[in-house]
């Protein structure tokens, strides 16, 4: 099969270019990146397509950058493809980012792409990734232990980014380049074995090759069979997390328990990896915290917890599984004089103390509360838990320990310190947010009331 039928059934398959299109193409230079430029080229009217191309400069080869832009400017003219040249800083970007070169290459030049193609209107994005890269990628994460989602490869499509030639081999590149007398450039960087890839690529590939010659296509073969499945287990997990949540935001994910209790190791673990990199706070955590949030669902008890790299903690509670970088403190003591607004520092909950007369509507949520004022010793002082303090639940109608208290209500342990209590004298009359102890609540003997609320941070 020639070159440009093998890229016409690429594009077909993955559907890149669905009714033509502005494409955007990044061209180094190198082999792949003309091999693509040239095809697109004669295939323009094919696909119905406009191009352009950008250089982009990372500014690591200063003795070659220039020629390999003026080639590319040459080499667009001819094809009459509108060219420009565009340049990042990567040494910066990797010293701050505290990442390698190539890594940091990588993040630039996709971020500079997408701005240009922002900037032009692109409906594509055209890489010139092809099938021995497709290889190498998925070697090279097999090497350093990836799970299936990584050994899927490089994805032909992904968003506005389109790559026609994954499933062509470099082979056929440099044959289609010679065939064509079409001049290319030489990357002086991909032939230090000093990378990773370079060295793969250059040592252990075509020692590979040597032994088995289809090793390209059958490494391939197996991402795209990879990616299918991946694909279809991620239309489970999305289904299956969109009936989890509890409650979500930058920093904090609640999951509800019981079902996750049941759910099988490999979607679970899709399910959490999902789940956090969807949120802020918690991108980072590693396949092996992954694992050890698993045996805590699977193995834990209400109440344990784990201490995760970059301040995550993860809480089993009693029907939840919360993952947060929050940490609940322990709040000090304040005095209430009523009428009153005072913000817990710690928390930065506030309550609200307010005198009513008799018959006030009684509350109709928890974080309130009618107390008799008659019966009160002010100023009520509000304190963090202590040990032994006990009070009487209204509606209980006995004396009950706080802690058994706090159990029974499912508060988890490391929130149970940022909970008021509010006391008048040496007596509890209120757990902010729970219960009023009974003996302080209103009657119909009360004349005077004093209505508590709490307002939690938002």
């Amino acid at each position: 099969m020639k070159l440009k039928e093998r890229v016409c059934g690429t594009i077909n398959k993955y559907s890149m270019l669905p009714g033509g299109g502005h494409v955007l193409i990044s061209l180094s230079g190198g082999p792949d990146s003309v091999c693509l430029a040239d095809v697109l080229y004669k295939l323009k009217e094919d696909f119905k397509i406009s191009l352009s191309a950008v250089y982009i400069d990372h500014g690591l080869r200063p003795e070659e950058t220039g020629k390999e832009a003026d080639f590319c400017r040459g080499f667009c003219k001819e094809r009459g493809i509108d060219f420009m040249e565009e340049s990042v800083n990567v040494s910066e970007h990797s010293e701050e980012g505290g990442i390698n070169l190539q890594e940091a290459a990588r993040e630039l030049r996709y971020q500079k792409l997408a701005e240009i193609s922002n900037r032009l209107g692109t409906e594509y994005i055209a890489l010139g990734h092809n099938a021995d890269d497709q290889a190498e990628t998925v070697l090279m994460r097999l090497l350093k232990g990836a799970g299936m989602k990584g050994l899927t490869g490089i994805p032909p499509v992904r968003n506005l980014i389109i790559r026609p030639l994954i499933e062509t081999e470099r082979s056929m590149i440099e044959d289609y380049l010679k065939d064509n007398s079409v001049v290319y450039t030489v990357d002086s960087s991909n032939l230090k074995e000093k990378y990773f890839r370079n060295w793969l690529r250059l040592s252990l590939m075509s020692e590979i090759k040597k032994k088995e010659p289809a090793v390209i296509k059958e490494i391939s073969r197996t991402a795209e069979i990879l990616r299918d499945e991946d694909n279809y287990l991620e239309i489970i997990v999305t289904k299956t997390l969109m009936r989890l949540f509890s409650r979500k935001n930058d920093s904090t994910i609640e999951l509800f328990l019981r079902p996750l209790t049941a759910i099988e190791k490999p979607v679970l673990r899709r399910l959490l990896r999902r789940a956090v990199d969807a949120t802020k706070g918690l991108r980072g955590i590693s396949f092996t915290n992954i694992e050890d949030i698993i045996d805590l669902i699977k193995n834990g008890k209400a109440g344990d917890s784990l201490d995760l790299p970059k301040e995550i903690r993860v809480i089993r509670e009693y029907s939840l599984l919360k993952m947060t970088t929050l940490r609940h403190v322990k709040i000090t003591k304040y005095k209430l004089e009523p009428p009153c607004d005072i913000t817990i520092r710690e928390t930065g909950a506030v309550i609200q103390a307010v005198y009513e007369e008799a018959g006030a509507n009684p509350p109709d949520k928890k974080e309130e509360v009618l107390l008799d004022a008659g019966l009160l010793k002010f100023p009520l002082v509000f304190r963090p838990r202590a040990a032994g303090d006990h009070f009487y639940p209204a509606g209980f109608g006995k004396k009950k320990k706080l802690q058994d208290f706090f159990v029974d209500e499912k508060v988890p342990r490391d929130m149970r310190d940022s909970v008021p209590i509010v006391c008048s004298g040496d007596d509890i009359v209120w757990i902010a947010g729970h219960r009023a102890d009974e003996r302080f609540v209103v009657t119909e003997k009360t004349e005077k009331v004093l209505r508590l609320i709490i307002s939690t941070a938002k």
